[in-house]
């Protein structure tokens, strides 16, 4: 046994002391004799950045005692994280030692020693006064009885104690993180905010569910937990014994599956625990009850300290998210059980990979000198694409870059330190108003990329599903296709291209069309009509990676040019999922005038096969008309948002409310055509007034 593994069991062994002492279950031997004298040398044996290891040697210069305790008080904002060779709790800055169950007796002359490693804030300056069993220690001694004729007796430690600088991080912490790739998140159910888990639209959540998911090959499975509403008052802050159950119940299903599986205090964090300092009570008292509940738990099961930590006090973010970190791993090892060795994550603020939050949150890693510990950040995409605003309609290079640097900083900050990371959740944000707010083809470059460049950071990825994707009912996925990209990316690449879409328009003759191909490490194989393959040469030409459908395919493919998709081919790779392309005839779109209120405003489109890429709103004399000013073009769903069945397009009340009374402003309709149509509106109070010209 290793001298770090057998400190971490001993630290284990003495959390679960600290743990009944808190809860009057354990009381320490009382001393067989007061000490008359005693003598103590505190030494630090190494020191970095926040934190330190210390060695606390106690000679008694008195009587044999046959347990000890040794308290004193730290002079700065030192804390003790981890100890061996004694228990050590603390209250604030006062500390208290008590003996091992291998080392309570010191004869007179006799030394012990224990140590511990501890954080600190600024300096870390050297405790002056000791008691040894309630007598403070002066280094000098007044025997009631005389001394032994035996020599003094030193009592030597059983191990060796732990080395002089932390640990290396990493170790069985990575093992498991590799082993929960991939991961998926089961959003909006036990983290609804409401009455119960269905508050959200979700059905209850069965166990043919997480077969089913299983199923798909996911190998963990997140499942957030709000407690905030199923506990009690102060000070006990009791979570509700139904609630609890529930949990349970389904973390036991899905462990029964064989999933890892990751809980977490998850909308609390915006709902009650911003209020740090105050929330730090109920912060604890909920930690303790879930780490008592889950104590004998497998392995497989991992907590996560907080969702999306934020803090109204935003000076002090930092400071506050540390403290919920911090006291989340003291709490969590103490419980003891399965607990002592869990894997433990723990989040940046706001699960941002910005370099400044991914520094804090190694510090706080450091500082906890503890292997099993994994770092998670959130990622959800470049803004401007992930909701399709400002004109990001495309996953290009720019929307890549951020991609790459956001998972590039994450890693080089932890993984290639030995500290896994977890992307606790990944998507785009304009799911949460419309799955349409990005284009497919685009949609399935992030997400096969993503996947892919995940893969070469050994990130674990744990798709974020509020039950938009896997229907947990029909246990199918509403968007096969998409599953496929992001099944495929798990252990390959899939090869795309710059669009999905053939745009064959009605008013011109039928020309040849090429699409450049992106391979990305695959081998083009060739191209096909639902299982046949097409005739190079004589359907299609291929050089380089630029591929050219010739004018008799698209002919061809079109067919009687209804509007809408006519055909749908597919490129074939080496490797991978086959790039769909749809094959589409259409004519420019056309509008009509119309009438409602800032509520409740539709303008009439007649899409002709086409679809809206995008919206710009501008006032007469050039300015950026409704929300989100600094650009003229709108985000998707929250300004607009097309119908294709019903032929309209709806303006928001969102839009409305940062439109100009009485001003005309300017819509310019983009569609993945090219095509542009103006359109003109007019708010007055509440009522619209759309006109063509």
């Amino acid at each position: 046994m290793s001298p770090t593994r057998g400190t971490r069991r001993r630290a284990a062994l003495a959390g679960v002391v600290a743990l009944l002492t808190l809860l009057g279950l354990w009381t320490a031997t009382a001393a067989g004799a007061a000490a008359a004298g005693c003598k103590v040398v505190y030494t630090v044996g190494s020191q970095w950045g926040g934190g330190f290891t210390a060695n606390v040697a106690i000679t008694n210069l008195g009587d044999a005692v046959s347990s000890w305790r040794l308290t004193w008080a730290f002079p700065g904002t030192q804390s003790v994280t981890q100890a061996w060779n004694a228990t050590v709790t603390a209250n604030g800055a006062n500390v208290t030692a008590t003996n091992a169950s291998y080392n309570g007796s010191i004869a007179t002359n006799g030394t012990t020693s224990f140590g511990f490693n501890g954080t600190f804030t600024g300096s870390n300056p050297v405790p002056t006064t000791f008691a040894l069993n309630g007598m403070t220690c002066t280094g000098t001694s007044t025997p009631t009885s005389p001394p032994p004729t035996t020599p003094p007796v030193t009592t030597p430690p059983p191990t060796t104690p732990p080395p002089t600088t932390p640990p290396p991080a990493g170790g069985d912490a990575e093992a498991t993180v590799a082993a929960m790739q991939p991961g998926w998140n089961l959003g909006n159910s036990l983290d609804a905010t409401g009455a119960d888990e269905t508050s959200w639209g979700n059905p209850r959540i069965t166990e043919a569910l997480l077969d089913g998911v299983k199923a798909q090959g996911f190998k963990s499975i997140r499942i957030p937990v709000t407690w905030g509403q199923h506990q009690g008052g102060a000070p006990s802050y009791t979570i509700e014994a139904a609630y609890l159950a529930r949990v349970k119940e389904v973390v036991n299903w899905a462990l029964a599956d064989g999933f890892y599986v990751m809980i977490n205090v998850h909308h609390d964090s915006w709902q009650w625990l911003n209020t740090m300092p105050g929330a730090q009570a109920r912060y604890d008292a909920t930690w303790t009850q879930i780490a008592a509940a889950f104590r004998d738990s497998p392995n497989k099961l991992v907590f996560e300290s907080v969702n999306e930590p934020q803090f109204t006090d935003e000076g002090q973010s930092a400071t506050h998210l540390n403290s919920l970190n911090t006291s989340f791993h003291r709490i969590v090892r103490g419980s003891g059980g399965g607990n002592a060795t869990r894997l433990l994550v723990l989040p940046t603020l706001h699960t941002s990979a910005d370099q400044v939050h991914l520094d804090a949150l190694a510090t706080t890693i450091a500082s906890l000198n503890d292997r099993n510990i994994a770092a998670t950040v959130h990622y959800y995409g470049y803004w401007p694409f992930s909701v399709n605003i400002a004109g990001t309609t495309t996953f290009d290079a720019t929307t890549q870059a951020d991609l790459v640097g956001y998972l590039d900083r994450s890693a080089a900050t932890f993984t290639a330190k030995g500290i896994p990371v977890i992307l606790g959740e990944w998507g785009l944000l304009g799911f949460d108003r419309s799955l349409d707010a990005v284009e497919q083809g685009e949609k399935l470059k992030f997400f096969e990329y993503l996947g892919y460049y995940a893969r070469q950071k050994k990130i674990t990825t744990m798709l974020w599903d509020n039950g938009q994707h896997f229907d947990r009912t029909a246990l199918t996925w509403r968007d096969p296709e998409l599953y496929a990209h992001i099944k495929s990316a798990w252990t390959t690449r899939s090869g795309t291209a710059n669009t999905d879409q053939i745009f064959l328009s009605k008013s011109t003759a039928i020309a040849a069309k090429t699409l450049t191909l992106n391979p990305n490490g695959t081998t083009f194989t060739a191209l096909r009509l639902n299982d046949t393959d097409l005739v190079r040469g004589t359907d299609y030409t291929i050089s380089g990676n630029e591929l050219t459908l010739s004018a008799a395919l698209l002919t061809r493919l079109a067919g009687d040019r209804a509007y809408g998709v006519n055909a749908r081919i597919t490129a074939v790779f080496s490797a991978g999922v086959p790039w769909r392309i749809n094959v589409i005839s259409y004519d420019t779109p056309t509008v009509a005038a119309g009438t409602g209120t800032t509520a409740a405003f539709t303008i009439p489109v007649s899409f002709r096969g086409d679809r809206i890429a995008t919206m710009e709103a501008k006032y007469a004399d050039g300015g950026n008309a409704g929300p989100q000013n600094w650009t003229s073009f709108k985000e998707f769903a929250y300004t607009f948002l097309p119908d294709y069945t019903a032929n309209t397009l709806a303006l928001t009340p969102e839009f409305f409310a940062e439109v100009n009374d009485g001003a005309k402003v300017t819509l310019t309709l983009h569609f993945w055509s090219g095509a542009k149509v103006t359109y003109y509106v007019t708010k007055s109070g509440s009522t619209v007034t759309g006109a063509t010209a």
